[in-house]
């Protein structure tokens, strides 16, 4: 089971740090990704880690603003938001998936977090 924390409301150009906790993580066959649901939206793919930590993606919108990282050791991944908009409001959850490769996918994924809210706003 995942377990999500640090969601939360900030200022726009403010910051947080989600994390994200799994036994699966001490594991080099699980990869990890961080989805979000914005009101009125399908959920979308933010950012996705390799089993080895290695050789993250994000998407176009969080590009520079967004650092997914993992520690292994101790079973957590997290995702620190800097420089957040209000278009970065949304209920972010931590995904993880059985295969060594990042992917943007929900299909992809077997285990869900329940998801932590995000607020953005003045």
């Amino acid at each position: 089971q995942l377990v999500e924390s640090g969601g939360g409301s900030v200022q726009p150009v403010g910051a947080l740090t989600l994390s994200c906790a799994h036994s699966a993580f001490t594991s080099d066959t699980y990869s990890s990704g961080w989805f979000r649901e914005a009101p009125g939206k399908r959920r979308e793919a933010v950012s996705c880690l390799d089993s080895s930590g290695h050789r993250p993606i994000y998407v176009e919108s969080v590009e520079g603003r967004f650092t997914i990282s993992r520690d292994n050791a101790k079973n957590i991944v997290y995702l620190a938001m800097n420089t957040l908009n209000p278009e970065d409001t949304g209920i972010y959850y931590c995904a993880a998936g059985g295969h060594n490769y990042c992917s943007v996918h929900i299909s992809e994924y077997d285990d869900w977090g329940q998801g932590t809210q995000v607020t953005v706003s003045a």
